[in-house]
């Protein structure tokens, strides 16, 4: 029972520890030990503790003279890491740096964490100037970002199912202004094999995207867009989604992956 006792702890310690530096790093500045225990629940004589292992281990760093802590070395190491095993961005980059020229768009390509998709990999295109403040780590909401659209409606009804009431439990009341977003989403894609997000991820932004497979089952999604005033509406539907389609299918037959329906 003792062991068993001390098991749990030791899982219950990890998992706290990786909420601090979930915490940390979606932070716009560094936290101290009262804010992080405010914003995580977990006790403050524990955080402290918990961020001065993580200090010591390298994946937080600690300001100079001050308790405040951001992201360490050690998981920019670790990110490297990660990255280097998706075999599919390898794949894909050259076929969505075309889209990117042809288009005079952003291409972002990303994968799922909780209700976003994490981006891995981002594009501009060479001869059109486009200030884009999107970058590797950046993030766009599922819910009304093309490319986490087009993740949605590619998953198999269950995961679809369930993912779409995971979004529902969290945007409670806002629920009703969503929903017929997501559905007419996924109608969208089982129709023409994009998705589109036309100011509602950001006012101001226009973008079409689709959902990849990678080799081994894993799955990401690719958003392609910029300014809408750069990048109205039909142009983007008559011009760029052709493209995005054929992109898509390249990037599928080189991978050895079939279509995601």
């Amino acid at each position: 029972m003792n062991d068993a006792s001390g098991g749990r702890e030791e899982v219950s310690a990890l998992a706290r520890g990786l909420a601090l530096l979930k915490v940390i790093g979606m932070a716009a500045a560094p936290m101290g030990n009262r804010e992080l225990a405010d914003a995580t629940g977990i006790p403050k004589a524990t955080v402290s503790r918990l961020t001065a292992t993580l200090v010591g281990a390298g994946y937080l760093r600690q300001s100079q003279d001050s308790e405040r802590f951001s992201l360490g070395s050690a998981l920019l190491d670790m990110s490297s890491r990660y990255l280097r095993h998706f075999d599919l961005r390898t794949v894909a980059r050259p076929h969505l740096a075309a889209l990117s020229d042809f288009s005079g768009a952003s291409v972002h390509m990303g994968v799922r964490d909780e209700l976003d998709m994490l981006i891995i990999d981002s594009l501009r295109p060479r001869s059109v100037m486009i200030s884009s403040r999107i970058e590797v780590g950046s993030r766009m909401t599922i819910a009304t970002s093309a490319a986490g659209r087009a993740y949605l409606a590619s998953l198999a009804a269950p995961e679809q199912e369930a993912l779409l009431a995971q979004i529902r439990q969290e945007s409670g009341e806002n629920w009703p202004r969503i929903e017929p977003g997501l559905i007419a989403s996924i109608e969208e894609y089982a129709r023409v094999g994009y998705c589109g997000s036309f100011g509602e991820w950001h006012p101001h932004i226009h973008a079409l995207g689709f959902a990849l497979r990678g080799p081994r089952g894993e799955r990401y999604a690719v958003s392609c867009g910029g300014p809408a005033y750069l990048l109205p509406k039909d142009t983007m539907l008559a011009r760029v989604a052709p493209r995005l389609l054929e992109t898509a299918q390249r990037i599928a037959a080189e991978a050895g992956t079939v279509d995601l329906d």
